[in-house]
């Protein structure tokens, strides 16, 4: 590992915290996102009524497919945001990837955002996908509703993708996990006060924090299919990526929890300027080879 490379990546987050108003935000979420490479081909689609985008590395394995929802507290985050990344974790695992543009909250409450990632899935599996060539992968909210999505299929009796991937995911709306404060001071990018917010936010205010699919430390896990958790130890989040293995491997689920030392918050992103990032990518590659080959 480069202490260099991840010192620098931190002094970034440090020197510019999320902050402003909701669009304000946004767009500085948007900001930071790398650049496309150039050899990627990327086509606008609408998969039942959802906008999306279709990663084409060259040479792809073109019936093999990465379902991609992003991250950004399900109030921030866009296919700008994780364009660039998206691209990438296509190309490590030589397949294609829909990147998922659902609603976000305040505007659109839960379920939305599940409705749209199951809508977009079953989209993939109409359009010549089947499901055990298809991965659902996703970045903190975009983690959480990886597996909201995984458990809103399996509850509607859908067939169920071959394996799911979870980047530093948020699974507990309440932040009630042990290192929300043990390690607050050291996360350079989340903070409990600026994520609790995040999940009252995205249920409403007459939702319920607690409900299955939006909150999936509280589902019924039985019957997913494997899991790929991947969690910084320098992350807020840690202690929900400790607790959905836990859940998962208690429910019978092939649960595999990956620590990075040292890495931040979806570290990935950072891949340009982080070798840890492209490693993380090229491991999910890895995983998402082995499960749909």
């Amino acid at each position: 590992m480069s202490q260099s490379e991840i010192a620098a990546v931190v002094e970034q987050l440090r020197a510019n915290p999320l902050g402003g108003t909701l669009e304000e935000m946004r767009a500085q979420f948007d900001d930071m996102a790398a650049e496309v490479a150039s050899d990627i081909e990327i086509k606008p689609v609408t998969a039942n009524g959802v906008s999306c985008e279709l990663h084409m590395p060259p040479g792809a394995d073109a019936d093999r497919v990465i379902m991609y929802v992003h991250g950004g507290g399900y109030v921030i985050g866009s296919l700008r945001s994780h364009r660039a990344m998206v691209a990438e974790l296509a190309r490590a695992a030589n397949c294609r990837a829909l990147a998922v543009d659902y609603r976000l909250a305040p505007e659109n409450v839960y379920p939305a955002a599940v409705d749209d990632a199951i809508a977009a899935y079953n989209w993939l599996c109409s359009s010549g996908y089947t499901p055990e060539k298809i991965v659902i992968a996703g970045d903190s909210a975009g983690g959480g509703l990886t597996v909201g999505t995984l458990v809103g299929l399996k509850d509607a009796g859908h067939p169920l993708p071959a394996a799911g991937v979870c980047i530093s995911p948020w699974v507990d709306l309440e932040a009630t996990g042990q290192s929300y404060q043990t390690r607050n001071e050291i996360d350079p990018m989340v903070t409990y006060d600026l994520i609790k917010p995040m999940g009252e936010t995205y249920v409403g205010p007459d939702g319920d924090l607690r409900a299955p699919t939006a909150c999936p430390i509280h589902a019924d896990l039985t019957g997913l299919p494997p899991l790929l958790i991947q969690v910084g130890s320098a992350e807020v989040l840690y202690s929900d990526s400790e607790t959905l293995a836990n859940n998962a491997r208690a429910a019978g689920v092939e649960a595999t929890l990956e620590e990075w030392p040292d890495m931040v918050h979806v570290w990935h992103l950072f891949f340009p300027a982080l070798s840890e990032g492209r490693d993380a990518i090229n491991r999910i590659g890895e995983f998402v080879k082995e499960k749909t080959t």
